[in-house]
């Protein structure tokens, strides 16, 4: 066994001083995992199921003049402060006194009659030298049929647009992970690469003003230049500000399925903004759910990853030309966090939106590592174009957080991997990001001293063996059987009143193509599509009078319609749920409105509670079926 005289290394990552102590890092094996298993790559292909984007083009004349509220310049950062260990700080927390309190909203928020007969609102911000803003909206109350959309004045056409009923959707999922605190409650609004923001808020017909409550206390002030931008933009983008060793991952096309697996992250903690990096991954069955793979100290709880954007191929057009590719692609909607740990400093997410075609999903190889195998690094260094390292597994080691930014490693075994890189290296945003050897991801970036003044000092990864074994084997490896689910999406009608729901993917896009009277509020829960065990139909009828549908999981109740209500045509079973709990379903819960006849269905209790509380028209049924909140 080589052994090295015991060392701290000091490395200044992302602006943090971090403290690295390694003592042997030689040979000897580390701790074994019982399963052994390697799976392949595969790519996204082009006729993947994606959600309609979120970014719009809306005529200028629709926008609603907004109450302006001007911060003056950014504060300076003060990064040794601040920074998390390895995550790059782009952005800084920013009280608002002016949005701070509902009143102070109310005084901001100048309702007006839309051509529908609806309300329309706008309030923004104004930062006269930051590269973009989030706006932290802390919600109370917000009609699921509201449409929200963020834009810049300086760009009005280019809109980004949910519905309510997704916002509630994100709070509801940061409160089932037991986080009931107000940053729980807070939906942080998409970076959109201006810090001239506007908040838009339509409302349809029928829709009370006084529905609405909600406050902005915080907004994070984007202090780095991180943004998409447009071509007369590209020499002023977040490009060649990593160190002068990096290497262009464009230059090296035998690891193209590699560099292709890994995303550009963006995330707010506590009106923090930062960047890492992240690797999208494969699944036994490759059912092309999107697992993606990052680090603890990057995202450690639902509530940041409800914030997440990633930048997918954010690199080069063609080796070392120092600009962005146009194929660079951002998804906005966020993660659901499936595990975390500081054992191995691993995160593991299903992101909500479906990556973009010829992303890879990437293999793995869940068997512990031995010494002197090389190694292959992707990451985006600084939040830069993307980049790649070459190296060496060094050995094991043990290592442990401690306070503020700063961790210990120790001895020559234990849950983590040292490198060392021959070319390349990495600074902060790389973390998270993975390793691979043989083309298969083995680890993801914790912390370390390499750097390009100090080619000998080493890396440290977390284990994929260990993380893999511990917990995420149970997704990464789970039978075909649970990968059958697929979201319904809602529609509002607001000629109607009525909601509309459908798994069917052209039906979707034909309403959306064809039917503006409906606004799409997005993929609201998840069935199964074919038949199972434990499973039953839930069937669909069309009233030709009203317009609307009606969605039963009974048969008595589908034969009662059929014999009796004559106007109503029916229309077959739609997706397959339970009429029981159980499986981790979740109630849906189901309504009747004494105004329109039609019936509202919600799984969002937060949804449930508003329309019992406030839509005195709606007769409250209580659960009809039980479905899923994800995939």
């Amino acid at each position: 066994m080589v052994s090295f005289m015991e060392q701290r290394n000091k490395r200044q990552l992302g602006g943090i001083l971090l403290s690295v102590l390694i003592a042997g890092c030689g040979g000897g094996s580390g701790e074994q995992v019982s399963m052994v298993t390697r799976v392949e790559s595969r790519v996204q292909s082009a006729d993947a199921v994606q959600e309609p984007s979120s970014v719009k083009s809306a005529p200028v004349s629709d926008r609603v003049k907004p109450s302006i509220i001007g911060l003056g310049n950014v504060a300076k950062p003060k990064v040794q402060l601040v920074e998390m260990r390895g995550a790059r700080l782009i952005g800084h927390s920013r009280t608002v006194e002016q949005t701070r309190t509902v009143q102070g909203i109310k005084n901001h928020l100048q309702w007006e009659k839309t051509p529908s007969n609806g309300w329309k609102s706008a309030l923004g911000f104004k930062l006269n030298d930051a590269f973009g803003l989030r706006m932290g909206v802390r919600i109370s109350m917000l009609p699921g049929e509201a449409i929200v959309r963020v834009y810049s004045p300086e760009r009005p056409e280019m809109v980004f647009q949910l519905s309510g009923a997704q916002i509630l959707q994100m709070i509801k999922i940061n409160l089932d992970s037991g986080d009931l605190s107000d940053e729980g409650r807070t939906w942080w609004t998409p970076d959109i690469g201006h810090a001239h923001v506007v908040l838009e808020i339509e409302l349809p017909p029928g829709i009370d003003v006084n529905n609405v409550s909600f406050t902005i206390p915080a907004v994070s002030e984007i202090f780095e230049n991180i943004s998409l931008p447009t071509e007369r933009e590209l020499r002023f983008a977040k490009i060649g500000e990593s160190a002068s060793c990096h290497l262009d991952s464009n230059c090296y096309d035998e690891h193209a399925s590699k560099r292709n697996a890994v995303a550009r992250m963006l995330f707010t903690r506590n009106g923090q903004t930062y960047v890492c990096s992240g690797t999208l991954l494969n699944d036994k069955e490759g059912s092309g759910t999107p697992y993606f793979l990052s680090a603890n100290h990057c995202i450690s709880s639902q509530t940041v990853a409800s914030t997440l954007q990633t930048d997918w191929f954010y690199r080069s057009p063609s080796c070392n030309n120092l600009t962005l590719s146009n194929s660079t692609s951002r998804r906005f909607n966020g993660a659901t966090l499936l595990y975390a740990s500081t054992e191995t400093d691993i995160s593991f997410m299903r992101l909500t939106d479906t990556p973009p075609a010829g992303a890879t999903f990437a293999g793995w190889d869940a068997s512990a590592q031995g010494f002197g195998a090389s190694v292959v690094g992707i990451h985006h260094p600084r939040g830069d174009l993307q980049k790649i390292s070459f190296g060496s597994l060094r050995g094991f080691t043990s290592c442990f957080p401690g306070e503020g930014s700063e961790f210990s490693c120790f001895g020559t075994t234990g849950k983590f991997y040292t490198v060392n890189w021959s070319q390349g290296t990495t600074e902060g945003g790389s973390s998270g990001s993975a390793i691979w050897k043989d083309g298969y991801v083995i680890g993801t970036l914790y912390g370390g001293a390499a750097a390009c003044t100090t080619t000998n000092s080493l890396d440290i990864y977390g284990r994929f063996d260990v993380a893999y074994a511990a917990k995420i084997k149970e997704w990464l490896a789970s039978a075909t059987e649970g990968y059958k689910r697929v979201p319904v999406y809602r529609f509002y009608n607001t000629k109607t009143g009525a909601h509309f729901y459908t798994m069917s993917v052209p039906e979707r896009d034909n309403i959306i193509a064809s039917l503006k009277e409906f606004n799409y509020e997005g993929a609201l829960f998840y069935a199964y599509a074919g038949a199972g065990s434990g499973l039953s139909p839930v069937y669909r009828f069309y009233n030709s009078v009203s317009g609307a549908h009606f969605y039963t999981i009974s048969p008595s109740e589908r034969d009662n319609v059929i014999a009796l209500l004559k106007n109503y045509n029916f229309e077959g079973s739609q997706w397959y749920a339970q009429q029981g709990g159980g499986n981790d379903s979740v109630a849906m819960y189901r309504f009747f409105n004494s105004k329109t006849g039609a019936h509202f269905y919600t799984i969002n209790t937060l949804e449930r509670d508003f329309v019992i509380a406030y839509n005195k028209e709606f007769s409250y049924e209580g659960p009809v079926y039980y479905a899923w909140t994800t995939k």
